[in-house]
C-alpha cells in the first residue's frame, strides 16, 4: 500500500501532479494519443528521473500497422523530456553495451524490428539487454580480451522501442504496448520544430530536475501501491513505480493511472498472446461449440481442420500456406505435453482429443470464461426419423465463435428441442419426439 498522501508534503505532491499535467500536454501537443496512452506516458517520463527509487521498469513498446503512424514523432517528443535521452542509430554492440553500462541512459530505440533483423551482433546484445534491463540487478556478463577477464555491464535502465509488428514475447511481457495509428484530417498536433520545441520544453525539463531530489526518491522508494486486479505478475512488477508516482501526485492521478494500465494491458494481451496461447483458445473456442453425446471428444483431423477455417487465424497459413494438419497440430500439442490418442465417437474410432485433456493448460494459460447462463432446452435444426448426429449442429452463440468447420448444417423442416442425451433413433422414439414436440408448439 502506498504512503497515505496526506503525509506527503503538499508542495511535492502538488509539484507531481503539475509536472504530470505537463508532461501529458507536452505529448499531445506533437502526437494523437488516445488519453489512457498519454495518462501512462506521461508518469513514464517522471519515471526515467525517478528511476533510482525503482526495483523495476516498464519498457514502452511503440508499435503502428504502417508507416508514417507518429512512432518516431513520438520517441523525439519523449526525447525532449526524458532523463538523459539517448537515441541508437547506428551504435554498435559495444558501443551500446557500454553506453548503458556507464551513462545509465533513456534509450529511444527506433526502427527496432530492423535492428532485429539487421546486424546479428547488435541484436543479440539488443535482446540480451532487453531480456534482463527491466529489473535493478539485471546485469550481462562478457568475455574482454585479451587476457578474457569477465566484466559485469549493468543493463538496467529505462527503454523505449518503437517499430511495426510485434517484439519478442520476451520483451512484450516486460512491455505497455503503445499502439499508434495514422492521424486524420480532424486530428490537429503542432509542427514540431526540434530547435523550438526543445526551447518550448527547457523549463519542463529544468522542474522535473529539482523534482527528483534526495527526498523525492526516499518516498517513491519507500511507497507500496496498491496493484489493480487482473494483472500477471511481470505486469504488476512494472507498474509498480508508475503507480508510486501517480500516489505521489493524487488528486485524479491514482485512479486514472490505474484503469489506463488495465486497458493497455488489456489491448496488449489481445494482440500479442504467443501462437501457443491463441491455440489454446482457439481450441477451447472449438470444443465451446460441440454439444451431444460426444461432445467431449474430436478427430485430430476434425480439430485440425476447424482451427484452418477460424476466421483470421493463422492456421490456415501454417506451414509455408500448407495450412495446419493433424501431425503438425500433434508437434504444437506436444509442448504441453498432450498427445492424440484412441477414441471412439458414435461408434467409430480414430485418432484424437478428449475436452479433459486440456483442462489443465486452459486454467493455466488462458484467462477464464465468464459464466454465462444459457438454457437447458436449446433449439436445434436437425432431423428427427433418423439417427444423423452433427457435433457442431448447437447454438455457439455462448462461445461466440461461429461454427468452426463451417459445415453445411443438416436441413429439416422439424425443429427439436434436444438436451446432450444421446440422439433419437427408431421409430417408436421419433413418435414419441413428435409428441414432444407437438405439445411444446
Amino acid at each position: 500500500m502506498s504512503t497515505p498522501q496526506t503525509q506527503q508534503p503538499t508542495d511535492l505532491r502538488s509539484e507531481t501532479a503539475m509536472l504530470l499535467d505537463s508532461c501529458y500536454k507536452l505529448v499531445r501537443k506533437y502526437v494523437v494519443l488516445t488519453a489512457e496512452q498519454l495518462s501512462v506516458l506521461a508518469v513514464w517520463i517522471l519515471h526515467t528521473w525517478a528511476i533510482e527509487a525503482a526495483d523495476f521498469t516498464p519498457y514502452l513498446h511503440v508499435t503502428a500497422p504502417e508507416k508514417g503512424s507518429g512512432k518516431s514523432r513520438l520517441l523525439e517528443t519523449l526525447g525532449l523530456a526524458v532523463r538523459k535521452p539517448e537515441r541508437t542509430g547506428g551504435m554498435s554492440a559495444a558501443a551500446l553495451m557500454r553506453t548503458v553500462n556507464t551513462e545509465a541512459p533513456t534509450l529511444l530505440l527506433d526502427e527496432v524490428d530492423a535492428t532485429f533483423k539487421g546486424n546479428k551482433d547488435v541484436a543479440e546484445a539488443l535482446r540480451g539487454m532487453l531480456d534482463e534491463g527491466f529489473r535493478r540487478d539485471g546485469n550481462i556478463r562478457k568475455c574482454k580480451p585479451p587476457d578474457w577477464e569477465v566484466k559485469v555491464f549493468r543493463v538496467f535502465g529505462a527503454k523505449a522501442l518503437a517499430g511495426i509488428g510485434r517484439v519478442p514475447d520476451t520483451i512484450a511481457s516486460r512491455s505497455i504496448t503503445i499502439e499508434m495509428r495514422r492521424k486524420t484530417k480532424a486530428e490537429n498536433v503542432e509542427s514540431f520544430r526540434i530547435r523550438d520545441a526543445k526551447l518550448a520544453a527547457a523549463p519542463l525539463v529544468e522542474r522535473l530536475v529539482a523534482w527528483s531530489k534526495p527526498e523525492t526518491l526516499e518516498i517513491l522508494n519507500a511507497a507500496r501501491p496498491i496493484l489493480p486486479d487482473g494483472l500477471t505478475d511481470r505486469q504488476a512488477d512494472v507498474s509498480e513505480p508508475l503507480l508510486a508516482i501517480a500516489d505521489l501526485a493524487g488528486d485524479s492521478w491514482p485512479a486514472t493511472v490505474r484503469e489506463s494500465l488495465v486497458v493497455l494491458f488489456g489491448s496488449a494481451a489481445s494482440e500479442d498472446s504467443s501462437l501457443g496461447v491463441t491455440l489454446l483458445r482457439d481450441i477451447r473456442a472449438i470444443f465451446g461449440t460441440r454439444c451431444g453425446r460426444d461432445a467431449g471428444k474430436i478427430y485430430s483431423a476434425e480439430l485440425a481442420n476447424a482451427l484452418r477455417e477460424i476466421e483470421g487465424s493463422p492456421w490456415s497459413e501454417w506451414d509455408h500456406g500448407g495450412g495446419l494438419n493433424a501431425n503438425s497440430l500433434a508437434k504444437r500439442l506436444k509442448t504441453y505435453h498432450i498427445h492424440p490418442q484412441s477414441i471412439r465417437i458414435l461408434g467409430s474410432t480414430g485418432k484424437g482429443y478428449k475436452r479433459e485433456d486440456f483442462s489443465d493448460v486452459w486454467e493455466r494459460y488462458l484467462p477464464p470464461q465468464p459464466e454465462e447462463p444459457f438454457a437447458a432446452v436449446t433449439a436445434v435444426t436437425t432431423p428427427v426419423d433418423i439417427g444423423i448426429y452433427s457435433p457442431f449442429a448447437c447454438d455457439t452463440t455462448r462461445s461466440g465463435v461461429a461454427n468452426p468447420s463451417h459445415e453445411k448444417p443438416i436441413q429439416s423442416s422439424v425443429v427439436t428441442h434436444v438436451t446432450d442425451s444421446a440422439p433419437i433413433k427408431g421409430k417408436q422414439e421419433t413418435l414419441e419426439s413428435k409428441r414432444f414436440i407437438s405439445g411444446v408448439l
